[in-house]
């Protein structure tokens, strides 16, 4: 791709936020200025720094933006990509501010990005320009753990926020909530159980919680619930990966998986963990030998199903496919997977879509949750676990001495058990799941919005005007 390509995708992408924002307005009655400021990136940090790679100096391109200072700390995460530019930036910054207001989670939104291509350069090298990176962000106060806190993005993992820590605890000796700048760490290093799996699993407790609704189900001709669900996911990433294996386990049908490379089908379904073990084994889920190949990745999207989640690219469903495409639910686990365009064509088709600014919130929700920890310097569980499994205990003891009948050890073991951290994780997740959904879902009913994506949106926009009235702010 080249640079003029990339940049005109960015815009593409930009301007399909705004537009989206633009439509949910028309429901609120809010100045067109308070409307502008909220749209507005706060602070944009762009930075260029040298770093000797081999025996060559580079010079690196890197941002950070701050879209909004409503609430603090801002939140987003920082990815590696040849492909990194300011547009791009600003606008997953902007959906970072709007997810964090659907799901209640008290940041403004941010996010981060390196020019580079991870795959072509050492790990010594890529840890040189992290660190230095880190050390740019720190010159300028644009991290901090009350300030502006990164996470992993594409590009980026455990690894990379692990260096980050390290520096920002070298350049700031003492600061007693140093583990809190960052989040997405290694557990050895105040993470959290949990993280990585967080995005993919809000994504299927979103879509989950929308097919326990009748009135939802019916409007589609689908029964209520997700087994036997037809189920086309495009991206095996960390998202889709963990999206597919939940699907999956919940026992829907994944009948087909999509990558850059080409994409796989079978009707009867595929086993995730045997595709996942064949790409690792193969690099490409290709030739895998339940399934038939399909090469063209984007002939995947249009296959007869009931749900489609696009997991990967932005803007993989535009004018030129929606009318192709056949699912009855489309679940958005990438961001801006569809041009407002297309969103207008699915929307006539009776299509319904779940946006991406709350069904990918997972994520930041989770990374809220390690904050948190880190900031109470307490691991999950800790102060009531024993605690838990001591009641337990005495409850199951009046239940076998009521009811006369010893309960099988086995059975025993699952009731005493106190929650884990990830129990606990994973418990808080699926409430702000579930929560947001609903409060999207009534919305749209009570204020008579056609789709669930602008009352999405209408959702957050309320909500940062609120934060900003109590903040006194606006008049």
């Amino acid at each position: 791709m080249s640079k003029n390509q990339n940049k005109t995708n960015a815009y593409s992408f930009f301007n399909c936020i705004e537009k989206n924002f633009d439509k949910a307005a028309r429901f609120l009655s809010i100045e067109k200025g308070l409307l502008e400021q909220i749209k507005a990136c706060n602070a944009v940090y762009r930075i260029h720094f040298p770093v000797k790679i081999g025996k060559e100096i580079k010079v690196i391109e890197a941002y950070r933006v701050q879209h909004s200072h409503h609430k603090l700390p801002c939140k987003g995460g920082i990815r590696y990509s040849i492909k990194v530019n300011q547009d791009e930036v600003m606008t997953l910054a902007a959906l970072m501010t709007y997810k964090c207001a659907i799901v209640d989670v008290p940041f403004g939104g941010a996010k981060g990005g390196i020019k580079i291509d991870p795959q072509t350069i050492s790990v010594e090298d890529i840890e040189k320009i992290t660190r230095r990176y880190t050390s740019e962000l720190i010159k300028k106060n644009f991290i901090g753990p009350g300030i502006d806190v990164p996470a992993p993005d594409y590009g980026t993992g455990e690894r990379e926020m692990s260096w980050i820590f390290d520096t920002f605890l070298s350049l700031r000796s003492g600061e007693v909530d140093a583990l809190a700048c960052v989040t997405g760490k290694p557990i050895s290093q105040g993470g959290v159980r949990g993280r990585k799996e967080a995005t993919g699993l809000g994504v299927f407790y979103g879509i989950r919680e929308l097919c326990h609704i009748k009135e939802e189900m019916s409007s589609v001709h689908l029964d209520i619930g997700l087994v036997g669900k037809k189920i086309i996911i495009q991206g095996l990433g960390n998202v889709g990966y963990h999206a597919a294996y939940f699907f999956h386990k919940a026992g829907a049908i994944i009948i087909a998986l999509a990558e850059r490379e080409g994409a796989i089908y079978n009707e009867k379904g595929l086993n995730v963990s045997k595709v996942f073990l064949h790409l690792k084994n193969t690099g490409s889920i290709l030739n895998f030998p339940e399934a038939k190949n399909i090469e063209n990745t984007e002939k995947a999207l249009e296959l007869e199903c009931d749900i489609l989640i696009p997991a990967a690219l932005e803007n993989v469903i535009h004018k030129n496919n929606a009318n192709r495409i056949k699912a009855k639910i489309i679940g958005e686990a990438a961001n801006g997977p569809i041009t407002p365009e297309a969103d207008e064509i699915l929307e006539k088709k009776g299509v319904i879509i779940i946006p991406d600014i709350y069904l990918n919130a997972g994520g930041v929700t989770v990374s809220y949750f390690e904050w948190l920890k880190n900031l109470s310097h307490v691991r999950y569980g800790r102060m009531e676990k024993k605690f838990n499994e001591n009641m337990n205990a005495e409850l199951l003891q009046v239940i076998e001495t009521v009811c006369k009948k010893k309960i099988l050890s086995e059975e025993k073991k699952i009731i005493l058990r106190g929650p884990r951290e990830i129990d606990l994780i994973r418990s808080g997740l699926e409430d702000t799941m579930i929560n947001g959904f609903h409060k999207i879902r009534d919305l749209k009913k009570s204020s008579k919005i056609g789709n669930l994506r602008t009352a999405a949106f209408v959702l957050a926009i309320n909500k940062i005007i609120d934060s900003y009235e109590k903040l006194g702010i606006f008049p």
